[in-house]
This record gives C-alpha cells, structure tokens and sequence, in this order.
C-alpha cells in the first residue's frame, strides 16, 4: 500500500470522537473534585469552589421543598443539541415522568429546569453556547447565577433557539418563577458572591 492510498483509507474511516468515548476516558483521568463537561466539542475541567457550592446547595435545598431527590440531579451529564454537547449542569429538575434513554443518560427532552453557577473559566459557556443549547432544546426555565456579579439571570419561554424572557434579580432579592413550570420562588438573600 502507498502512503497516498493509506492516507485515504485512514480519511474513509469513521474515527469521528463521540460523547460517550469522550466522557469514557474522560473518567479515567478527572482528578477528584473537578467537574468536566464537554461544550461544543471542547472539554472544560474547572474545580469546585465554596462559593459555587454553596449557591448549588441553596438552589437543591429550595427545589426539594417542592420536588422529590429523584427529579433534582446536580453534575449529571446530559447530552444537549449541538455538536459534541455533553453538560453536567449544576441543577437540573427532570420532569415528573422523565426516563432514562437506553444509554442510561437522562434525556434533554425531560429537563424542565437548569440552573448554572458561573466560574470564571466557563462563563461564557453559560451565557453562550450552552443557553443556545437550552434554548434549542425547549428547557423552558434556565437560571444563571452569577456570583461576581451578584445576580441571578432567569431566562424563559424558549422559542427558535433563543430564549424570550430575561429577569435579572440582585442577590437578596427573590427570583419570581411562579408562572413557570415551576411554580415557586427561590430566594437568594444567602447566596454568597465573590
């Protein structure tokens, strides 16, 4: 065989990476206490801080007055529209009669809510590519905290990849998502900021 002909064998191939052998490996070398999502293709590791965990913990603790531990997830990788969008939020409400796929992964199409702490690594995931990826999938609530700004972002009504509504709250005030699917309002008065 040629060089030329081996080269075109190797470009027929189908070695395009998938989600699955990207988390497969991904697994085997995370250090301890770092979250891994891949968004757009590009794998993002960022540690966890207190201050994200501590916002993580509030938004948890407020959704399970209302929602049982099984629909509440926190770092569980679901895969989202797009190419190569595996994301393991920080809070995810599943919906009440969500299944897992075959895969064993929760699927987008049950997510009723997500809400994302930002880092300073990865704010422009939140705030770009994965809200298009929530948009386009029809999470119909999509809640940023964002502790450098000490503000919360609520988007909702996603309609043609974007999301209609924004709200902006200031930490200390309440983040009303009573009209959403919902039905509560999350308090933020001890949110930390950074």
């Amino acid at each position: 065989m040629t060089v030329l002909e081996d080269r075109i064998e190797m470009a027929e191939e189908d070695d395009e990476l998938t989600l699955d052998a990207l988390f497969e490996s991904l697994e085997r070398t995370t250090p301890e206490g770092y979250k891994v999502e891949i968004v757009e293709g590009t794998i993002f590791m960022s540690p966890q801080r207190d201050t994200h965990w501590e916002i993580i913990a509030d938004i948890y603790e407020q959704l399970r007055t209302k929602y049982p531990r099984k629909r509440v997830k926190s770092d569980v990788r679901i895969d989202y529209p797009g190419h190569l969008n595996g994301f393991a939020s920080d809070v995810t409400l599943v919906a009440e009669d969500a299944e897992k796929a075959p895969s064993g992964l929760w699927r987008c199409q049950d997510v009723v809510f997500v809400a994302e702490v930002i880092s300073k690594s990865t704010a422009a995931n939140d705030y770009g590519p994965k809200k298009a990826a929530f948009a386009i999938a029809e999470i119909p609530v999509y809640l940023v905290a964002d502790p450098y700004q000490g503000k919360c972002h609520l988007y909702t009504q996603p309609k043609d990849g974007e999301y209609i509504t924004e709200t902006s709250v200031t930490f200390g005030g309440d983040v009303d998502m009573t009209t959403t699917l919902l039905g509560l309002t999350l308090k933020t008065d001890e949110f930390p900021r950074d």
